[in-house]
């Protein structure tokens, strides 16, 4: 049936005639706070909301989907905007929450990356549950990889809500929560080594001390328990250090207060995730359960002048493709995480029950110097005006923000992993 109005024209042409623009700029404002505040549908749909206590069809993939490059690709306008925001997800660290410290400025929440030889699908925050359904996965590093945890947490309470179930350590560096739909826990292990290490303080020495052939137990003690983990370092790196391998100090990285051997911290990189590898390999790769692992590469930071100064990543928008080169140490850093991935897969290639991957998030993520805090990691910062010195986070990711893309392509990886487990059983 049409609607009763389709033949029945108002009875007043001229006083409709008035009407309709009034209507649409009373309705203006409306759609503006809807657009910035809830850029996902408000009404979520009874299906939506009980997905989760079913088990659904697996997701399907193509061939080409199975073997996408996702590092090879541009950033696109995208005016659907992310699955949440700092209203609806309450897990954002208060450093990252950038429109809730006052960013004045949202475009840089509109667009997504497009490979250029295939497609990643928007995330779907039911297939990721159901894909980890009665399982643990953990995230274990330096604050990178916190941030692409709150990403996700973010992007699953979308349709799931967590529950903190553990907190321990300072600043909660080791966090679990757990979502009671899917009997499914996500944790974080701070860990930004993956080896041992003992961080420098305020108390004790002005560097950090790394035991390469040591993995840190403070997450590997639980190893047994977790069935996919998504290990993230580098930064870390940088910092003052002095190295031991067995018994002897390998030497130093810019100790110039210390009788060591400056060593460069590229081959230091290597060992570490060598070392935390073989750990994963030796420990799950014959066990019954196995585990899946998966090794997110080097994440830039975009300091353009000093981090204490206004301007320091004042970027609005995404590098153009060709505006900007992997290069450098970004390179570098990432190149060493890859081809040790590569190297450790070689050698479990005839363990069924361990599989793993670079999440290579380099590139994609060097053309985004518009998706950081900026000054907005603390709460409004020019309230008061422009102070002198100005505190820059170019490092971290805004929540939402281009992290969230991230966790596209952990899913899609996680697709594929399953699409080929069921073929081959």
């Amino acid at each position: 049936m049409g609607s009763p109005f389709k033949d029945h024209p108002p009875s007043n042409p001229s006083l409709a005639k008035k009407l309709i623009p009034w209507t649409f700029y009373a309705m203006f404002p409306l759609v503006l706070f809807r657009v910035y505040f809830y850029p996902y549908p408000l009404h979520q749909t009874t299906t939506t909301i009980l997905i989760s206590s079913s088990v659904s069809p697996p997701p399907t993939l193509s061939e080409d989907e199975t073997s996408c490059d996702y590092t090879d690709g541009k950033w696109v306008p995208d005016r659907r905007g992310p699955l949440y925001n700092g209203s609806t997800c309450g897990t954002i660290k208060e450093g990252q929450n950038c429109i809730a410290h006052g960013r004045p400025d949202m475009g840089y929440l509109y667009w997504r990356w497009k490979p250029k030889q295939c497609k990643l699908p928007r995330f779907e925050p039911s297939t990721f549950l159901q894909l980890l359904r009665n399982k643990h996965l953990a995230f274990v590093g330096d604050s990178m990889a916190r941030n692409q945890l709150e990403s996700l947490l973010c992007m699953l309470s979308s349709v799931s809500a967590p529950n903190l179930v553990y907190r321990d350590g300072e600043e909660n560096k080791f966090r679990r929560w757990y979502f009671e739909s899917h009997n499914f826990s996500i944790s974080v292990y701070w860990s930004p080594f993956l080896v041992r290490g003992v961080e420098k303080s305020n108390t004790g020495p002005n560097h950090n001390e790394l035991y390469l052939d040591h993995v840190d137990e403070r997450w590997a003690a639980d190893m047994n328990g977790i069935d996919m983990v998504v290990l993230s370092i580098g930064h870390w790196f940088l910092h003052p250090a002095v190295y031991h391998e067995g018994d002897r100090v390998l030497g130093c990285h810019y100790c110039p207060d210390l009788n060591h051997t400056e060593v460069g911290f590229y081959d230091i990189l290597r060992k570490a995730i060598k070392t935390t590898l073989k750990a994963l390999i030796d420990r799950k790769g014959h066990d019954d359960n196995g585990v899946d692992a998966l090794v997110t590469t080097f994440s830039p930071a975009h300091f353009e002048g000093d981090w204490d100064k206004l301007g320091a990543c004042s970027k609005t928008k995404p590098y153009e493709e060709g505006e900007k080169t992997l290069e450098g140490m970004d390179s570098e850093m990432r190149q060493v995480e890859v081809e040790e991935v590569e190297a450790a897969k070689m050698n479990s290639v005839q363990l069924v029950k361990f599989r793993l991957e670079a999440l290579d998030v380099t590139k994609l993520s060097l053309m985004r110097p518009d998706g950081h805090p900026g000054p907005y990691m603390h709460p409004f910062p020019f309230a008061n005006g422009v102070a002198e010195r100005v505190q820059n986070d170019c490092v971290h990711w805004c929540l939402p923000g281009p992290v969230d893309t991230w966790n596209e392509i952990l899913l899609e990886v996680m697709k594929k992993w399953d699409y080929e487990s069921r073929r081959e059983g």
